[in-house]
């Protein structure tokens, strides 16, 4: 996993725009995700690069179209080595609290 690259494709706002508009309807082209952005196709395209090049998003071509799909598995390789170590100490504490105040 490139860690640094899902990183720096998270970081900017329109791309994170990207993936929850690939989220809600997965395989979009160009023009359907640009329908919901306000930027041009060349600048929507080059966000685009960044996010396949960080493996968050990967693309088919359909005749001339070329469709989006978002590839969950950076995304969960991320929560594994980051998010999850530091959730797993919180929600034992909260577990622990909740029996003291219930007095188990």
């Amino acid at each position: 996993m490139h860690a640094d690259d899902v990183f720096k494709a998270l970081a900017d706002p329109t791309r994170r725009r990207l993936l929850d508009l690939l989220y809600e309807q997965n395989g979009q082209t160009l023009g359907q995700l640009c329908e919901h952005l306000d930027m041009t196709r060349q600048s929507a395209t080059q966000h685009l690069g960044i996010l396949e090049a960080a493996n968050l998003v990967s693309t088919v071509r359909r005749g001339r179209e070329k469709l989006h799909f978002i590839n969950p598995v950076p995304l969960h390789e991320v929560y594994e080595r980051w998010v999850r170590k530091f959730e797993q100490q919180r929600l034992s504490l909260l577990h622990d609290l909740k029996k003291e105040l219930e007095g188990e």
